[in-house]
């Protein structure tokens, strides 16, 4: 069977309709269908079948793009190796970043890879819900992520998710708030606020849903932003308050107080997601090993400072 075939295949496993996997990989559909129905006369029995409008794998066709991840490992592993023999991990690397990590790690995560002669990393961000970073690891080679502890929305995808950060998030509020003054907050302290949250789907969100079962009621959600920028500006207005990433939050002005939340779990996990296949890329795996060196200064600044 031919190895960009199989490739197809997995794809479509992936993605879920043809037209996904021809705009993915640069064919039309009629060109991916060609191959798929080559494919399944090398393999002598139904790959996919008709459902609808589209089509779908068969008990075969999933099993056989399992193969195929396992395939593309084993290739990815072999040119590893050589590039380790030729001490040289060359290559580009795309790399999918949320913005707030985007703006305190990758600056110095690309100036310590230009020292790496032939590695080239294309970096571009993107503000998802939490469901959706997962198939993002599709166009992308790695996709850092975030999520609450203990919440693995990308569970049982087969993925790589290398942990970068434990990161606090604080309650952001204007220097002259009542509550400016307490070295901690509870849940009962917080309920009552008005405050910025974050659009639906995304991972603050449950956090403030287990404020409000701790207090007993609900809470008065004015706004819904995704950028931390237009969060800190409402917060510094009076607007609201909210949750402020401890680490990544960048230099937060004089007019905004941060304060620890007690009560509740308050924290959330950043980590980097990679297929598999694209783990075993020695270029790859020099990213990820100055993402996590990067993101371990980060953290011990903070507890140092």
């Amino acid at each position: 069977m031919d190895v960009r075939r199989l490739d197809l295949l997995r794809e479509l496993a992936e993605r879920g309709s043809v037209t996904a996997v021809a705009e993915a990989t640069g064919r039309t559909p009629s060109a991916v269908s060609q191959q798929l129905k080559v494919l399944e006369r090398e393999a002598g029995m139904p790959l996919t079948e008709r459902s609808g409008r589209g089509v779908v794998l068969t008990s075969a066709g999933h099993a056989l793009a399992r193969s195929a991840a396992d395939v593309a490992i084993a290739l990815e592993r072999a040119t590893a190796l050589w590039d380790e023999f030729r001490n040289h991990p060359s290559g580009e690397v795309s790399l999918l970043t949320f913005p707030t990590v985007g703006a305190t790690l990758l600056p110095a995560v690309l100036t310590d890879l230009a020292e790496v002669a032939g590695l080239v990393v294309r970096a571009t961000d993107l503000d998802p819900e939490l469901a959706e970073f997962a198939d993002l690891t599709s166009d992308y080679d790695i996709v850092l992520a975030h999520t609450m502890p203990g919440v693995l929305p990308w569970g049982g995808r087969g993925l790589k998710a290398v942990p970068l950060l434990t990161e606090p998030l604080d309650i952001g509020l204007p220097a002259d708030h009542r509550l400016a003054g307490r070295a901690h907050l509870t849940p009962a302290d917080l309920v009552d606020e008005t405050w910025l949250g974050v659009p639906p789907g995304f991972p603050f969100e449950r956090i403030l849903h287990a404020i409000e079962q701790q207090a007993g009621q609900r809470a008065k959600v004015s706004q819904r932003f995704s950028d931390m920028r237009i969060i800190e500006a409402f917060i510094e207005a009076g607007l609201g308050i909210a949750f402020v990433p401890r680490f990544t939050s960048g230099a937060v002005p004089d007019s905004i107080i941060l304060k620890p939340l007690r009560g509740v779990a308050s924290a959330r996990q950043i980590v980097a997601l990679v297929r598999p296949d694209v783990a075993e890329r020695l270029a790859v795996r020099t990213v990820l090993d100055v993402l996590v060196a990067r993101a371990s200064r980060l953290e011990q600044a903070h507890a140092a400072a």
